[in-house]
C-alpha cells in the first residue's frame, strides 16, 4: 500500500480471516495538513497481507471500535516520517549498523519490494495489478518490468521441465501392456 492508504485504514477495513486490508481511503499531506480522499486510483481495492503481520495488526486494533483508525491513537492520521530525521531515518541507521551494505530506502521502496516478492512468488500479473491499484496490467508491467527480467532464466528452466515432463508423459502413454516404446 501507499503510505496514505495504510494510515487511512480503519479497523473495519481489515478482514483477519481472509488476511485482507480493504483500501477505501488515502490520507495525504497537502500544505502541512492531512487531506482524506479516495485512493489514488479512485477505486477501493483489497490488498492481501501475510500471516506474520496478523499479530501486529491485532495489537494495533486491540480495544478500538470498528470506525477508528488502525494506526496511531485511532483518531488522528499518522503523519509521514520526516525524511531528514525521525523514526524512519533512525530505523534505516539501525539497519546499517547491523549490515553496512543495507541500502538507503524510501517508504515507497517497500511497495516496490512487495510487488517484487509477489512476482517472484509466481503471482499472476493481474493479481499484482489489483493489489497495487494500477489501472491496467500494462501499467504494472511498465512500472515493474525490471522485476520480470530477473525471471527469464526461470522461464527457460520451466520450459525445459515442461518439455521433459511432456516427453515422459508420452513415453508412459505409449507403454502398451508393458511394452516400452520410446517417445
Amino acid at each position: 500500500m501507499r503510505w496514505g492508504e495504510a494510515t487511512a485504514l480503519r479497523v473495519k477495513d481489515l478482514d483477519p480471516v481472509r488476511r485482507r486490508a480493504n483500501v477505501q481511503q488515502n490520507a495525504v499531506m497537502v500544505g502541512g495538513s492531512i487531506v482524506v480522499e479516495t485512493p489514488k486510483s479512485h477505486e477501493a481495492r483489497s490488498v492481501p497481507y501475510p500471516d506474520f503481520l496478523s499479530p501486529a495488526l491485532e495489537v494495533a486494533c486491540a480495544g478500538k471500535s470498528r470506525d477508528v483508525l488502525v494506526f496511531g491513537n485511532g483518531l488522528d492520521h499518522v503523519r509521514p516520517p520526516d525524511s531528514r530525521r525521525g523514526w524512519w531515518i533512525t530505523a534505516l541507521a539501525k539497519c546499517r549498523e547491523l549490515d553496512d551494505t543495507s541500502p538507503q530506502l524510501t517508504r515507497h521502496d517497500l511497495r516496490h519490494t512487495a510487488a517484487s516478492l509477489a512476482v517472484s512468488a509466481g503471482a499472476n500479473v493481474k493479481a499484482v495489478q489489483k493489489m497495487l491499484g494500477h489501472a491496467s496490467a500494462a501499467m504494472t508491467l511498465d512500472t515493474y518490468a525490471d522485476l520480470f527480467d530477473d525471471d527469464l532464466d526461470a522461464v527457460g528452466e520451466a520450459l525445459n521441465t515442461a518439455r521433459t515432463l511432456s516427453s515422459v508423459g508420452k513415453a508412459w502413454a505409449n507403454n502398451d501392456s508393458g511394452n516400452k516404446k520410446t517417445p
